[in-house]
């Protein structure tokens, strides 16, 4: 099968063989066995264990929607000599320019290890061990969920199914069309909610999708 920018597509089954050769997909799966193992052998099971990863999914449109909107999409803020530009700033930058280009489609390393650390950080100590964990169990479910999904969009892949060709099509319009809308990934209810999913004729297309109306040659 071949796209229609005359790309080969890609099947699912190799898409996950290339997905799983990349250091964020393999960190995150490593961390949530080991954490979903510390659940099982933590015990003191409850409905709470059913909850707490409730909310944690129940919230993620809104998580997704905030960090791509005020960190993804921040720009340099300048404070005397000194500018202040994350680095997952930056990086999102450049996948705007190159959104084909492999190795900026995944949370960088620097930016996913204290994300991983900074949940358990905020769960195990007010939560406790069990339903802390079990809270850790879903977020990092959704942060795997979260990497497959923006990979999937970005590969050759092609949607077969009604749910998957609604997030890619949304996601190739924030990308293709204009970046002040689309912000979700792997589901859209922010968007809905917030007035940032209107119809793809509704909006023009931007002139600053690529750049995010940053000059990086300045």
């Amino acid at each position: 099968m071949v796209t229609t920018d005359g790309t080969a597509s890609m099947t699912l089954r190799k898409a996950g063989a290339v997905f799983f050769t990349q250091r964020s997909p393999q960190l995150i799966v490593a961390v949530f066995v080991a954490v979903a193992a510390a659940r099982v052998a933590v015990g003191d099971w409850s409905w709470w264990d059913l909850l707490a990863p409730g909310i944690v999914i129940a919230v993620q449109p809104f998580t997704e929607w905030l960090i791509h909107v005020h960190l993804l999409h921040l720009r340099p803020i300048q404070r005397g000599r000194r500018t202040i530009d994350p680095l997952v700033s930056r990086k999102h930058r450049a996948h705007h320019l190159d959104p084909k280009d492999l190795g900026l489609v995944f949370i960088p390393l620097p930016a996913l290890l204290p994300l991983i650390g900074g949940l358990a950080v905020a769960f195990l100590p007010t939560l406790g061990w069990a339903r802390g964990l079990s809270a850790l169990v879903g977020a990092y479910a959704m942060l795997f969920t979260y990497e497959w999904t923006h990979y999937l969009i970005h590969s050759t892949y092609r949607p077969r199914h009604r749910l998957y060709r609604y997030v890619w099509r949304a996601h190739r319009n924030h990308h293709f069309r204009n970046e002040h809308y689309w912000f979700g990934v792997t589901m859209h209810l922010a968007d809905h909610v917030l007035g940032t999913f209107p119809e793809k004729t509704a909006v023009e297309v931007s002139p600053t999708a690529r750049t995010l109306g940053i000059d990086t040659a300045a």
